[in-house]
């Protein structure tokens, strides 16, 4: 399997979603490593997932994952965005989409994208 660590992020609206998800493909991702922003690895870590831990991502979680994006560190990135609310932290998004873009590193931002790059891990 080409795709070993993969990224883990949600807003708050979207968490149970993202819970949802990997709990619908835990086969999967019980496969690879799992890293996530503080509060939502909180959460995946209740779901039963071992999870490697950074900041909050107000607190700078998105920046560290954006870090390993950039060192190539990073394999796929699944960032669950709640588009209809506000995020003080927003600039961090957009670097962290920003670097999935310049070292083409994998990004969904939604359950469907996510589906879809699970199912392609298999062809990967």
């Amino acid at each position: 399997m080409k795709y070993k660590k993969i990224a883990l992020i949600a807003h708050d609206g979207k968490k149970a979603e993202l819970i949802n998800f990997i709990l619908q493909n835990q086969t999967y991702l019980q496969q690879v490593s799992l890293y996530a922003t503080g509060t939502t690895g909180s959460h995946i870590e209740e779901a039963g997932f071992n999870v490697t831990k950074f900041l909050s991502g107000p607190l700078g979680g998105d920046a560290q994952i954006a870090s390993m994006v950039a060192t190539g560190e990073m394999d796929m990135v699944f960032f669950f965005r709640d588009p209809l609310d506000k995020h003080p932290h927003e600039p961090d998004v957009q670097m962290l989409m920003r670097q999935c873009d310049v070292h083409n590193v994998p990004l969904a931002t939604n359950m469907a994208s996510a589906k879809l790059m699970i199912l392609g891990m298999d062809e990967a």
